[in-house]
């Protein structure tokens, strides 16, 4: 099963978000699927470790250890704000906590460290927590390889169907509500079994923070 920890946002934060997204975002009205696969209001969060694939059998184990980590964190107070980009591809909204950024930072490698045990993936080492909004489509990220390779070649590499780096900068200044996260969700994710060929989450435990 593939697995990750991640603190959810309530309705009312992801559905300011929702209205951000459309703003800067207008409905894709071009020949073909759109370059763009948003992630489904109801499957967004803020991402503290991922274990990718691990036996049915762990996740007991799994569970166990980030039991334990939440208890050593207090709730947090949090607020989506920025955005940015991952490699080329991922459009993400930024996640701070206001009391204590650093706290959100220890979380996420505690809960990393966590899945030592189960996971065959090394702990990432990436300190910005974030809650992925779209990725590049299949097909925009052929375009996207083409641009490249005729950029190389010195050719004039056609105009990108859309603009990424466009969309953060028009999200870069978002501020939504705050809330207080007081638990650990453990999600299990399956791929292309979601809305539009997208992953399908699953909470599989709920672990409070501070008890």
């Amino acid at each position: 099963m593939r697995l990750f920890a991640a603190l959810r946002p309530p309705a009312e934060v992801l559905d300011h978000l929702d209205q951000a997204l459309q703003t800067v975002s207008p409905p894709w009205l071009g020949a073909g699927p759109p370059p763009l696969r948003w992630v489904a209001p109801e499957q967004r969060h803020v991402t503290l470790a991922f274990y990718g694939e691990v036996p049915d059998g762990a996740l007991d184990d799994l569970a166990g250890a980030l039991t334990a980590v939440a208890a050593e964190h207090d709730p947090l107070r949090l607020q989506l704000t920025g955005a940015g980009i991952f490699s080329r591809a991922t459009l993400w909204v930024g996640a701070r906590a206001l009391d204590d950024d650093a706290a959100l930072v220890r979380l996420m490698a505690d809960c990393g460290a966590a899945g030592e045990g189960v996971s065959h993936l090394e702990p990432r080492d990436r300190n910005r927590a974030h809650l992925t909004v779209a990725r590049l489509s299949a097909r925009q990220h052929r375009e996207e390889a083409d641009r490249r390779r005729r950029s190389r070649r010195g050719e004039q590499p056609r105009a990108p169907s859309i603009d990424l780096p466009a969309l953060a900068h028009a999200l870069s200044l978002y501020r939504g509500p705050e809330w207080v996260a007081e638990q650990i969700e453990v999600v299990q994710s399956r791929l292309g079994a979601g809305r539009g060929g997208g992953p399908q989450h699953e909470v599989v435990a709920t672990l409070p923070l501070g008890t």
